[in-house]
């Protein structure tokens, strides 16, 4: 598709510029503005097993770590507190946040103390869908996302997941033991694998219909180049000219059981959604070590050093470590991208915000996604999408991500030898 292959190298052109990040010397996240809705972000780093195509902050599951981190993660949380900051909905990520159960709960529940959190999301893995834990988190949180990735054998033993996880009808298993329980049931899958054929992306679509959730999301495999030698090694090298057709097979059959709910999301009943990718919620506070947080145009980045993170929130100092000041064109960028990616972008609140309207501010992004066929509507209301201009929303969250992916390798080489080895024996 010529319209990917110009808006991909645009991007990695742009982004390279736009996300390059400079020290942070601050103790401090700023204060909460009382007209602003946040989302609150919580990051656990810790995996039984490393997957050789993440290129999130993770380290090897060893227990007294993890239950340290979480105590200085909950007095991170007073923090934000302190900042006057109050959040209706809560995104737990990872790593997996449910290697300890009984920390976990503890922290969700401080969260809902202190912050009037209404909503919860959290992610896991099959493993962990076992009646202890899932009794544990039921009422505590709202939508449950499982990584689940693929549910073919094949693959799933290229992503060094089979033995940990069970086979795809293991898992399909498991999902069905917990049907109901939450209200959100998630399942989070992968496309564009490269020895991913379209029998087995047709196959995984079947068996997602079949199953008990009632959400999922396929993401576009993204890549970084700290995972791009233990990806070519299980996975293979990845291959987007092939991503555009996947992504069309994708609409046609989940649409016959869901409703899309953002460029790669989709929901059987079309309600909310509490996504790791932050549709609804123009600014978020991150908490933990290799968190982000968005706020008044700036993007903070938490270290990526337990051993730092640790002693900085001990110390009685929030620990960011790097720090980017977006201009107004590119918070501009921004929006317009993340709307897009719900879907709906509305233009008079883009005016209220920037003073402008969307095309004169932003006149080759319009003209660009109008003439490659991406709007349905374009009204002196909204914008939506067609099919095609989903697909392009895809294309700028995968560049997108994976420059941040880009970002979280440059913060893990400020991290001691010690740490480093750690994770690069726990990948092997």
């Amino acid at each position: 598709m010529i319209s990917e292959r110009l808006l991909t190298k645009f991007l990695r052109f742009e982004l390279s510029r736009t996300l390059n990040l400079s020290p942070a010397n601050i103790k401090m996240l700023p204060a909460s503005k009382l007209e602003h809705d946040y989302l609150l972000y919580m990051h656990v780093p810790f995996c039984e097993q490393l997957c050789p195509y993440c290129s999130f902050n993770r380290f090897p599951f060893i227990e007294d770590q993890a239950r340290s981190y979480f105590e200085h993660l909950r007095e991170e949380m007073r923090m934000v507190a302190s900042l006057g900051y109050a959040f209706p909905s809560m995104y737990i990520g990872g790593g997996t946040p449910t290697v300890l159960t009984d920390e976990l709960c503890k922290t969700i529940d401080l969260a809902r103390e202190l912050f009037g959190i209404s909503e919860v999301s959290c992610e896991t893995n099959p493993n962990h869908l076992t009646p202890g834990i899932v009794g544990e988190l039921e009422g505590r949180v709202q939508r449950l996302s499982v990584g689940i990735q693929s549910f073919d054998d094949g693959l799933l033993k290229q992503m060094q997941r089979y033995d940990k996880y069970g086979s795809g009808n293991d898992i399909l298993k498991r999902l069905e033991s917990i049907s109901g329980i939450f209200p959100t049931l998630n399942a989070d899958m992968i496309f564009n694998f490269p020895s991913q054929t379209r029998e087995i992306l047709e196959q995984d679509v079947c068996k997602v219909i079949d199953s008990a959730v009632n959400q999922t999301t396929f993401y576009a495999l993204m890549t970084s180049p700290s995972v791009a030698r233990s990806m070519k090694s299980t996975v293979g090298k990845v291959d987007y000219t092939r991503e555009a057709s996947y992504y069309e097979l994708l609409n046609s059959e989940l649409l016959k059981a869901f409703r899309p709910v953002s460029a790669w999301c989709f929901s059987r009943h079309g309600g909310d959604m509490i996504d790791e990718y932050i549709v609804d919620f123009e600014e978020y506070v991150g908490v933990g070590s290799g968190s982000f947080s968005h706020l008044d145009g700036s993007l903070y980045v938490n270290t990526f050093s337990l051993r730092q993170y640790n002693a900085l929130i001990s110390s009685g100092e929030m620990s960011v470590s790097q720090i980017r000041n977006f201009n107004r064109r590119e918070q501009m960028r921004y929006r317009f991208m993340m709307e897009l990616f719900g879907l709906k972008l509305d233009k008079q609140h883009f005016k209220e915000t920037f003073g402008t309207s969307i095309e004169r501010a932003l006149w080759l992004e319009t003209v660009f996604m109008k003439l490659a066929g991406a709007y349905d509507r374009n009204d002196e209301k909204n914008i939506t999408l067609t099919p095609k201009g989903r697909y392009l929303l895809v294309v700028m969250m995968r560049e997108f991500f994976s420059n941040l992916n880009n970002v979280r390798d440059q913060a893990r080489e400020a991290l001691a030898p010690d740490e480093i080895l750690g994770l690069s024996q726990n990948a092997r």
